[in-house]
């Protein structure tokens, strides 16, 4: 993890460089309030300028050069001023830029520079193909065009995905022989029965007072166990799907000694006897990423704040109200289809992530959930929500934020708030229900379309044993957040927070197992019953959701290393 003695310099911004007191006054810019559009928002971002062969003024904008992964191509001015939202899917691998004559786009990797200049038709013929994404410049970048998050694109999509045929293989190649070696994907993809053993030991079995055999909506093929007949609170190896593990229980399960620790509500015979069905991965193995939704969550406004926390004369909280001109394609870039190994949705959406009362309402516009998606800051961190985030390195973290963590937000690549923690920890670093739990408006819980305190929710949690870190992802079928902070804290969560929440397609989690070798893979639903939330194909196979069509919800993802 970045230490705090490790600022962003000038140094590794090159070719992007931008004096010292300019970097100072953009960030100072991007505390205020005052109307603009979400690129003049960004607070580390820098523009090359540069003209085409026949004239055409041209501007290379990296959104955050630290990052270096979204830009936006702004070509002509005036009227003909065109934007275009490129993305570099390898950003660890590609140094994208204009050339030093300012006449093309280069992209250098350890491969050998690719130059190229796609504002002369290429980008309008990969706009034409009304995919989300569209590569250019020899497959290096990609051109995101905006989903639909709906039914109508899904068999256009499916095309695209299944032959990759912009693509050949030359992309995905490089990427692998460059980025990811070979020999690690090959063990990445296999586990024994031992190694897996070792890790369900590591886990442990969460804190009930018994561990009764449960027969749960959750069907998987698990290792060395039947999951109709999975002991409550044990960990169990997921079969073709290496470092990741599941779990079912009961809130009523909870041992007394759990129980014991003040901070949550006593639970009722419902939540008592309500299905918790959970996945634990192994972050040794995978990459976390985010990707919000073609409509959700938004920038504007919630409906929520009012009084001194809302400004009418601004759009939407950060001085914007719309994200335009950058494309939200509403599900995963195709070229990761062979790496991915998991999906979970993502928090609330916009009209339900403020606040309505307390202090929390009238401050800090609201305190909206903010939101980072390929380190562009689509929505602001607010200090004291519980936030999952992850850094340029890879490393996965989940904290309550605060100012103190700003120095961190030139190498945040995603990160998403929802609310305050569900469990938090104590002074012995144990952790225990978060100071909200209790207040339902104090933690802006929310509840059902009717008003019922009680209902699904999906939550997260970080856990880390002996060095290793492990993320769990849960879906309460019937529950408050007492009974979601009693259940984390019984599987001994270091931190956890609540995501989204009401019926089994804003809690959708599922993954991917497939053979070692093997390009094709199942979707195994974190409950059965989410497959409802994908389509099919003509063939009547399953279509994924979030990874074959375009989804108007955010959503996790999970990739293997």
């Amino acid at each position: 993890m970045i230490a705090p003695g490790q600022p962003a310099s000038a140094d590794t911004m090159a070719p992007w460089y931008m004096p010292a007191a300019d970097r100072a006054a953009q960030f100072a810019e991007f505390r205020e309030d005052f109307r603009r559009s979400v690129i003049e928002f960004q607070p580390f971002r820098a523009e090359l300028n540069g003209v085409g062969a026949d004239g055409t003024p041209l501007r290379l904008i990296s959104l955050n050069p630290y990052v270096n992964a979204w830009f936006v191509l702004e070509t002509g001015e005036g009227r003909s001023l065109r934007q275009w939202h490129l993305e570099n899917a390898a950003p660890e691998l590609f140094t994208v830029a204009l050339s030093e004559d300012g006449r093309s786009l280069q992209i250098e990797s350890e491969a050998g520079t690719v130059t190229c200049a796609p504002w002369e038709g290429e980008l309008e013929e990969a706009a034409a193909a009304n995919i989300p994404y569209s590569p250019i410049c020899e497959q290096r970048m990609f051109l995101r065009n905006q989903g639909s998050g709906s039914r109508t694109t899904r068999e256009a999509v499916t095309e695209f995905l299944r032959g990759y045929v912009p693509f050949g293989e030359s992309l995905i190649n490089l990427i692998k022989d460059t980025l990811y070696e070979d020999a690690y994907l090959t063990s990445a993809q296999t586990m024994d029965e031992t190694e897996a053993g070792a890790t369900v030991a590591l886990l442990g079995t969460a804190d009930l007072r018994s561990h009764p055999v449960m027969r749960s909506n959750l069907r998987v093929d698990l290792v060395g166990a039947e999951s109709t007949a999975m002991e409550a609170g044990s960990w169990y190896a997921v079969q073709n799907a290496p470092g990741i593990y599941a779990s079912v229980v009961q809130p009523g399960m909870v041992s007394q000694e759990v129980l014991s620790v003040s901070g949550a509500n006593g639970l009722d015979g419902v939540e008592n006897r309500s299905d918790v069905h959970m996945w634990a991965f192994d972050m040794s193995r995978f990459d976390l990423r985010y990707e919000i939704g073609t409509s959700h969550p938004e920038v504007d406004w919630s409906p929520r704040p009012s009084g001194a926390g809302r400004d009418y004369n601004l759009p939407g909280p950060d001085g914007f109200g719309t994200v335009d001109p950058l494309n939200m394609t509403g599900m995963l870039n195709p070229i990761f289809m062979d790496r991915l190994a998991g999906i979970f949705a993502g928090g609330f959406k916009r009209d339900h992530g403020a606040w309505r009362l307390t202090d929390f309402a009238y401050t800090n516009h609201g305190h909206h959930y903010g939101f980072v998606v390929n380190g562009v800051v689509l929505s602001r961190l607010q200090p004291g929500l519980a936030t999952v985030y992850v850094l340029q390195d890879g490393s996965v973290n989940m904290e309550t934020w605060s100012e103190d963590l700003d120095f961190l937000l030139p190498h945040i690549r995603f990160a998403r708030q929802n609310g305050t923690a569900i469990i938090e920890p104590n002074e012995d670093g144990v952790g225990v229900p978060g100071s909200q739990v209790r207040s339902w408006m104090g933690g802006n819980w929310s509840g059902s379309a009717e008003a019922q305190l009680r209902t699904m929710r999906s939550g997260l949690c970080m856990r880390r044993i002996e060095g290793r870190q492990f993320l769990q992802y849960a879906v309460f079928m019937s529950v408050t957040p007492s009974g979601m902070a009693r259940t984390f804290q019984a599987y001994h969560c270091d931190y956890a927070m609540l995501l989204d929440m009401n019926s089994l397609d804003l809690t959708y989690s599922a993954i991917y197992p497939r053979e070692a070798g093997s390009e094709d893979f199942d979707i195994v639903h974190l409950d059965r019953r989410m497959a409802e939330s994908d389509s099919r194909h003509r063939d009547g196979t399953p279509m994924g959701r979030f990874i074959e069509f375009s989804d108007n919800r955010d959503f996790f993802y999970l990739l293997r290393r």
